[in-house]
């Protein structure tokens, strides 16, 4: 990943987040990343944007000083907003100032998020050989889109290729294979569990751990990052490490900058 090409000097980067009225947690993520590409300093400047949330796109848009710009979306998966919804919003605002916008794809789906994924799990207190390990991916899916879990298995597939756990698994919260599942999904003795989702929230801090098996139900008390740090638990006689997010890793940033390189080598700008 090169991330010194003098040409994004002249460029903004908006780094496209949904946001949420009810979980502040869900933005957190998208302004951490933002700031860290601020200070890297290789980016005219760096804006964070989002639809449920302030800044908006049109006050985020209000703020673009250069005639390139980049967007990239702070989302795991391809799907409607990063397909239709974002593309349609910031081209109808770009009606009369006529920007050149360059729409890169989710952060989730570029392979260097493969070693990201790696990254997390290693990095978990005390971490289990990996001989004697699972990987588990978790996501949320859904039964309406048959396509709801490519991203996760395509990154299912990668961490297979690279051998290095005994056992790499996708499950999911709302379609099979079920989280709740997962001690006959898996064998090993050990089992590292990483949410395959943008930021903590109540899927990370309630769904997922009571579906896990960590705690019985949910427990307020629990709804923080003390949830991670308990690690490993004790459950079904194996031994569980749970992290948090993927998307809260702060090596996102340099998948980021990824993703423009492949916009840049994909629609051959900069090339001369």
């Amino acid at each position: 990943m090169k991330s010194d090409n003098p040409f994004w000097k002249q460029a903004t980067l908006v780094l496209v987040g949904h946001g949420s009225t009810i979980n502040l947690d869900s933005s957190l993520p998208t302004f951490q990343h933002a700031k860290a590409l601020k200070t890297r300093d290789v980016f005219a400047n760096v804006l964070p944007a989002f639809w449920k949330e302030h800044p908006s796109f049109e006050e985020t848009f209000d703020q673009i000083k250069t005639k390139e710009v980049y967007l990239v979306p702070n989302f795991i998966a391809e799907g409607y907003f990063t397909q239709t919804i974002i593309p349609q919003e910031f081209n109808r605002l770009n009606i009369e100032c006529h920007f050149q916008l360059y729409f890169c794809r989710p952060v989730g789906t570029h392979p260097s998020m493969t070693q990201t994924l790696l990254h997390r799990a290693q990095n978990v207190i005390s971490p289990p050989p990996p001989h004697e390990t699972c990987l588990l991916l978790v996501g949320h899916g859904t039964e309406r889109h048959e396509n709801s879990g490519v991203t996760l298995y395509d990154q299912v597939n990668r961490l297979k290729q690279k051998k290095i756990y005994a056992e790499v698994q996708g499950a999911f919260m709302e379609q099979a294979p079920y989280v709740k599942d997962w001690p006959q999904l898996t064998a090993q003795p050990n089992v590292v569990v990483v949410p395959f989702f943008i930021a903590n929230g109540l899927h990370s801090y309630e769904d997922i751990p009571v579906l896990l098996g960590l705690v019985k139900k949910v427990d307020s008390s629990l709804l923080s990052e003390s949830l991670f740090k308990q690690n490993p638990y004790h459950v079904h006689d194996r031994h569980l490490w749970y992290t948090p997010a993927i998307g809260t890793e702060p090596e996102i940033v340099d998948v980021i900058l990824d993703l423009i390189c492949e916009y840049d080598a994909t629609h051959a700008r900069h090339t001369k």
